[in-house]
């Protein structure tokens, strides 16, 4: 089996909610005490957060798959969403492949029938090109909040959900609601948003993306 590398630390919270995935999935898939080997290079979250441009960004995560190719480490993953915004050029650096969250929750959403999905993550996943653009090439239709639904969304995950806190679990759950006519199910586009969201709290399907990333990696590294 391949040894996987996370980028993780983007924030801690949601990579603590990644790690105690792979341990239950290696449950539900592998026999007793078959665990795959993962490193794990947590970005400062501050550090990263307070670099002002994208490039500067990059390079800091770039640090992170230069530690993770010394590591041994055969693929590589980021564990967030948002840091997907240089995921190409990430990969245009690295011989090792990695793997998409954003092409995992496509082919997820088609493998289940969905075609029309509501986009819930931080400010930039909701409205920038890089997500949406990728989901519609697979030929799915995206709907994204009101503006000040969305500015709502990014201050809970940043100011909230970043630090375990769930005071907002039924806003986010009516936010959901409100748009269930419209969509075949909900993206949880963000890492956070699956530490206050679990299926079954909505109308609707909700798509955690945390959950299907981590089926992906698995399944590459078994391959």
């Amino acid at each position: 089996m391949k040894r996987i590398g996370l980028i993780g630390g983007t924030s801690p919270e949601s990579t603590l909610y990644y790690y105690g995935l792979f341990v239950e999935e290696s449950h539900r898939r592998f026999e007793k005490n078959f665990y795959p080997e993962i490193v794990i290079f947590s970005v400062n979250f501050k550090k990263f957060r307070s670099f002002p441009t994208w490039e500067e960004k990059k390079n800091y995560l770039l640090e992170g798959v230069r530690a993770l190719e010394c590591s041994g480490a055969d693929i590589i993953a980021l564990t967030a969403n948002t840091p997907h915004m240089v995921f190409d050029d990430l990969q245009s650096e690295t011989n090792r492949k990695m793997i998409s969250i954003i092409d995992a929750l496509a082919e997820e959403s088609k493998r289940r029938g969905f075609k029309k999905l509501l986009l819930l993550g931080t400010k930039i996943t909701m409205t920038s090109e890089f997500y949406i653009e990728r989901l519609e090439r697979h030929g799915l239709e995206v709907v994204i909040p009101n503006e000040s639904e969305i500015n709502e969304v990014d201050r809970i995950i940043f100011e909230e959900l970043a630090l375990g806190n769930l005071k907002s679990k039924e806003y986010l759950v009516h936010l959901v609601n409100k748009y269930a006519s419209e969509v075949d199910a909900a993206v949880l586009g963000c890492t956070e948003l699956p530490l206050a969201l679990k299926e079954g709290d909505t109308k609707i399907p909700l798509l955690d993306t945390v959950k299907i990333h981590v089926n992906a990696i698995l399944q590459a590294a078994m391959e």
